[in-house]
């Protein structure tokens, strides 16, 4: 079972989502909060696998609670919720470790998709979004890390395609690979990068003035 948790002001809106995450017959939710405060506070006893969190709430927005609860050796994957399409909150949640976004009005089987591939680990929400979205709100390039440098040619080739927003299938169709092949080198590209996931890899991307068209 996936252990999901809901955060967001609106309890409303948690009662909906409550409903649909309930109704599949591979996920439970575990807990429910109306405030990054209370996230805190629910995150520990619950030990959710993913955590949909709205990016504005009183008493503790959300930037700020996913900024904690990621602090955390056994942290959950973390979703944002946001009403806008290009949010810079939603950025900023990402460069601190959030696995994508999602739009509060996206269908309810995209969303459920969302729970499931993040939980997977194996690839991240809409990495082409995120990438729009960086495009957008990256500040000035920073210096390339060492670590670079450590890809191999084959390794920075799949880099460069994931970092457009491609997906497994996708970069093994254009590079005639196997999808096997490509997810191996992604996981050696990302534990050379020392990134969480491939959503981190568009961020890396992004900061370090490595996109390409």
């Amino acid at each position: 079972m996936i252990r999901v948790m809901l955060v967001d002001d609106q309890a409303l809106f948690r009662a909906g989502i409550r409903m649909l995450v309930s109704s599949q017959p591979d996920m439970e939710v575990v807990a429910e909060a109306g405030n990054g405060q209370e996230a805190l506070a629910a995150v520990t006893g619950s030990r959710p696998d993913v955590v949909l969190m709205d990016i504005r709430m009183p008493v503790m927005d959300g930037l700020t609670a996913t900024a904690e609860i990621l602090k955390k050796s056994d942290a959950p994957r973390v979703v944002m919720l946001t009403t806008f399409d290009l949010d810079e909150a939603a950025a900023r949640a990402i460069r601190q470790g959030a696995s994508g976004f999602l739009l509060k009005d996206a269908d309810p089987e995209f969303l459920l998709a969302a729970i499931r591939t993040v939980h997977s680990g194996s690839s991240v929400i809409a990495a082409s979004a995120t990438r729009e979205l960086f495009a957008h709100f990256t500040e000035q390039a920073k210096p390339v890390p060492a670590q670079f440098a450590a890809l191999t040619d084959r390794e920075r080739e799949i880099f460069a395609l994931a970092a457009r927003g491609l997906s497994n299938a996708e970069i093994a169709g254009r590079e005639f690979l196997s999808e096997a092949t490509v997810k191996t080198h992604i996981s050696r590209i990302l534990t050379k990068l020392a990134l969480r996931d491939r959503v981190q890899l568009v961020v890396f991307a992004f900061e370090h003035g490595l996109t390409t068209p």
